[in-house]
C-alpha cells in the first residue's frame, strides 16, 4: 500500500480519517507538525501521509505527550532516519574500498610473482687451499 504524498483531501475529509477536529489540524500546521500543500486559492489538501502523520500525533498525544514532545520526537526520528541513510552510504563506501583494496592486494601479488626468485639455502663451497710446495716447506 503506497501512501501519496500527493494532497487529496480537504481539511473535513483529514479530519474525519484521523478521528480530529479541522481546528486542531489548523494548530498542528501551526506548529509545524505538518504540512498540507494547498491550491493555488489557499485550499489546504492532506495526503495518505499527512494523515499517517495525523494519526501519529494522536498516538502520541493519547499517551500523554504534549505537542512540544510529539515535535521533538519527530524531530529525533527524522535525524536517526537520516543517520540510517548516512550509515548505510558509508557501509556502501567500505563495502567498496574493501573490496578495491583486495582487489589492489590481488594485482600487487600476481605482479610481485614474476619478481620473486625461489629461495635456496648457500651450499658449501669448497675454497681449494694451495699447499707451498715441498721444497717452499724445506727452505723455510
Amino acid at each position: 500500500m503506497g501512501e501519496q504524498k500527493q494532497g487529496l483531501y480537504m481539511i473535513s475529509v483529514a479530519a474525519s480519517l484521523a478521528g480530529v477536529h479541522p481546528q486542531t489540524l489548523r494548530i498542528y500546521e501551526e506548529r509545524h507538525l505538518i504540512q498540507p500543500t494547498r491550491t493555488p486559492k489557499g485550499t489546504r489538501l492532506y495526503s495518505d501521509e499527512n494523515v499517517e502523520t495525523l494519526r501519529r500525533i494522536q498516538e502520541l498525544t493519547d499517551e500523554g505527550m504534549n505537542l512540544a514532545g510529539v515535535q521533538r520526537v519527530f524531530e529525533m526520528e527524522a535525524r536517526i532516519a537520516r543517520m540510517g541513510r548516512r550509515i548505510a552510504s558509508l557501509e556502501r563506501q567500505l563495502k567498496q574500498t574493501r573490496a578495491d583494496a583486495l582487489a589492489e592486494i590481488d594485482r600487487i601479488r600476481r605482479a610481485g610473482r614474476a619478481e620473486i626468485v625461489r629461495y635456496q639455502p648457500p651450499q658449501p663451497t669448497r675454497i681449494p687451499v694451495q699447499r707451498p710446495a715441498e721444497n717452499e716447506e724445506k727452505e723455510a
